[in-house]
């Protein structure tokens, strides 16, 4: 797949990881990007559902001081034009002011498909406290101890009133409010794979879904990204 996201002056490098197992070795290449360039919002789209006939309203995203910037309100999402698949992102955020809730969205595409706001992907879970559980939306994924962490099978599903949260392996991963994070998302076939400072906090497979675009939300509370960073593996 050709990348349409950058130009290439801005493809940091592409070289070959060696993968190595059992006494015998592959070669996978790969190539790295920066997806906010630290000036400006190229590369992306918003989808801001009260914005729709209101070009005076406030934005819900923009650039400050060399970070990214999710205000919060009015609700939304930021989105790359391209597509993606075959990837590990990663994240460095923290909460500017008192901690609340946003996410990064994965494997994401048909827009406003949940409450006319969210669109059809998988969300890995920002909101303070519950860092990397995951939110169905549109789009299905399985876990282990799927019923402790999900609820009762009955109710699973990805549409309005079903259970869509699947509740991550450990709430004591996150860094005190106003400092930074990091957060690593390893998406893989049907796999996706999630890390908290270092943490691994939940692991999914069997994903409905395995590309799509990236976006990162403004669900209430301010939150900074000074890194969005995209290593892609080819076929």
């Amino acid at each position: 797949m050709q990348n349409t996201f950058l130009p290439r002056s801005l493809a940091l490098r592409m070289c070959l990881l060696s993968l190595c197992s059992l006494g015998s070795c592959a070669l996978k290449s790969y190539s790295e990007y920066e997806l906010f360039n630290g000036k400006n919002l190229d590369g992306w789209h918003t989808d801001v559902p009260t914005a729709d006939g209101n070009p005076d309203i406030a934005p819900s995203f923009g650039v400050q001081d060399g970070v990214l910037m999710s205000y919060g309100s009015p609700n939304g999402h930021l989105i790359t034009n391209a597509v993606f698949r075959e990837y590990t992102l990663e994240v460095e955020y923290r909460w500017t002011e008192k901690p609340g809730n946003c996410g990064v969205l994965v494997h994401a595409s048909t827009p406003r498909r949940l409450y006319d706001m969210f669109p059809a992907s998988i969300e890995v879970q920002m909101h303070h406290g519950n860092a990397g559980d995951f939110w169905c939306i549109g789009e299905d994924i399985w876990v282990d101890n799927m019923v402790e962490r999900r609820g009762k099978a009955d109710n699973w599903g990805v549409d309005e009133g079903r259970a869509r949260r699947i509740q991550n392996l450990t709430d004591d991963s996150e860094n005190p409010p106003g400092e930074w994070n990091h957060m690593r998302i390893e998406c893989s076939g049907d796999r996706i794979d999630v890390w908290v400072n270092g943490d691994l906090v939940n692991q999914g497979y069997t994903c409905t879904v395995s590309e799509g675009q990236i976006a990162l939300q403004a669900e209430g509370a301010p939150c900074a990204f000074r890194r969005v960073h995209l290593t892609r593996y080819c076929d």
